[in-house]
């Protein structure tokens, strides 16, 4: 039976593939049927002692564990509760080298924006109109080809009206980024008529758009809807379908860094390449946004030290923070996060899960905290406010500013976004049974290949993707958009 000894400091080990009780590792018997992605005690650890993993305690024992045990919820607790008290001391960066060379080549809009896609989309204000958009979407595509364009979507949601204070807020803020983002080559803005979103002053707060490619139309004023609309459309498309990619600098592109369904090799594999692509990518000039709050309780000391500044370390405390009285408000408790697949991965408690999950930014300097609907401003590292909710995530990464959103997972999930969300399996299982959901395999990390050289393969794979190639959520239409809700519905 293989294993992985993670950090010098760890009082654990990581099985690599499935062993059976009395097969010895390490030099001592398994006392337990362990799983991959599992722990394993090197050593008896006593109660109340913690158990270490990546070198930071990830919980403590609540009973005497005996080395050859698994380590999992039967014997372990998190040591998480609730707000806390920080001190910023901040760390010095490594510098990563990209043995890279090609060209990007994207849609330069009027705005100065770049785009990785030319789409043309149909948003709506409200959710009355889901079904309109749909019925709008049909008949335009019955009577075009669309091959001169990345083809026509509309992204289904509830919101835009019986919604009160910051939840209407939050539905303005996300609609509107995503009709500005520069992913679509134009946009028909649809809403009913009667709706708290209302139309016009919707559009009158879009910044810099050109009118001729962003329209709008409420479906109460005219007789015929879908003919409408679709005469609009038409206009639109005929505006956008002679785009053309042109070469762009790497300075013009975010990604958005996401994790989910996540096992116990995630944190070794998927999340750690991605840090390294994300590093590599800052090099370049590139830059990238980290969501998921709640995925960093028990990791957030190491996020706050990599702050650029003292104000910057102060957004980020203020965040952890702010967030966790989020769910007191609710009286949730703040470590109550792994999931039945996360735990079934081999995942004990939210502080395994978080140092995991925070490796997905890589090493480089945090340059800025953002509210959620708010857009990226400064270059570099973007930590954003948000739920690990994965739809929640995406959109909301995407609606500030991602053109394409890199997604690890080690269960599995066909989900996309309204930009290319790329899936990354931890595990090379995972790879081969889900090729209609997974894009790059981060399992050969697990079979003599190195960090540097499979990051390399996946800055190749993230190139094509911005250059034209599809995804999977793309070629099988995985795409959805959901918006942060926490009050009340009239």
């Amino acid at each position: 039976m293989k294993t992985l000894h993670i950090n010098d400091k760890d009082n654990v080990l990581i099985a690599l593939e499935k062993g059976l009780k009395h097969d010895v590792v390490n030099g001592f018997e398994l006392l337990d049927d362990i799983d991959a992605g599992h722990k394993i005690a090197m050593r008896d650890i006593q109660e109340n002692e913690d158990i270490i993993k990546y070198g930071e305690s990830i919980g403590h024992a609540t009973r005497l564990i005996h080395q050859g045990e698994k380590v999992h919820s039967h014997n372990m607790k998190t040591n998480l509760s609730g707000l806390k008290e920080y001190v910023y001391t901040p760390v010095t960066f490594d510098k990563h080298t990209v043995k890279t060379n090609r060209e990007l080549m994207a849609y330069r809009r009027s705005n100065g924006k770049v785009g990785i896609r030319n789409e043309l989309w149909v948003i709506v204000t409200v959710g009355c109109v889901n079904s309109i958009a749909r019925n709008i979407l049909e008949n335009f595509k019955s009577r075009h080809d669309l091959s001169d364009i990345d083809g026509i979507y509309t992204f289904d949601h509830p919101y835009g009206c019986s919604q009160m204070g910051n939840d209407q807020e939050n539905t303005i803020k996300i609609l509107r980024n995503i009709v500005m983002h520069p992913n679509a080559g134009g946009v028909l803005v649809l809403g009913l008529g009667c709706e708290n979103n209302q139309l016009k002053p919707f559009y009158d707060s879009l910044v810099d758009i050109d009118s001729k490619r962003i329209r709008y139309m409420n479906c109460q004023d005219v007789e015929d809807e879908v003919k409408e609309a679709n005469i609009i459309l038409d206009e639109i498309y005929e505006e956008m379908r002679h785009d053309v990619r042109e070469k762009v600098d790497f300075k013009d592109i975010t990604f958005g860094l996401k994790c989910g369904g996540s096992d116990g090799f995630s944190g070794i594999t998927a999340n750690p390449l991605v840090g390294r692509f994300s590093d590599k990518m800052l090099t370049l000039g590139a830059n990238s946004i980290l969501s998921e709050v709640p995925e960093m309780f028990g990791a957030e000391h190491i996020l706050m030290n990599r702050a650029d500044s003292e104000e910057t370390f102060e957004k980020i405390v203020h965040l952890i923070n702010g967030y966790k009285e989020y769910f007191m408000s609710y009286n949730q408790v703040v470590y109550e996060n792994p999931s039945p697949g996360n735990k079934a991965g081999g995942i004990t408690t939210l502080e395994e899960k978080s140092l995991g999950c925070i490796q997905k930014a890589g090493t480089s300097p945090i340059a800025d905290v953002l509210n959620y609907g708010e857009a990226r401003k400064k270059a570099g590292v973007s930590l954003l406010y948000g739920p690990g909710n994965d739809m929640v995530s995406v959109t909301a990464m995407a609606a500030s500013g991602a053109q394409l959103v890199l997604f690890t997972t080690g269960r599995g999930t066909p989900f996309g976004g309204f930009v290319p969300t790329v899936k990354i399996s931890t595990n090379t299982a995972l790879f081969n049974k889900k090729p209609q959901w997974i894009d790059f395999n981060a399992g050969v990390l697990l079979e003599n290949h190195t960090l540097d050289e499979v990051s390399d393969d996946l800055v190749d794979k993230i190139i094509d993707i911005i250059n034209g190639d599809k995804c999977q959520n793309e070629i099988h239409n995985c795409r959805e958009i959901a918006i942060f809700k926490q009050g009340v519905t009239l």
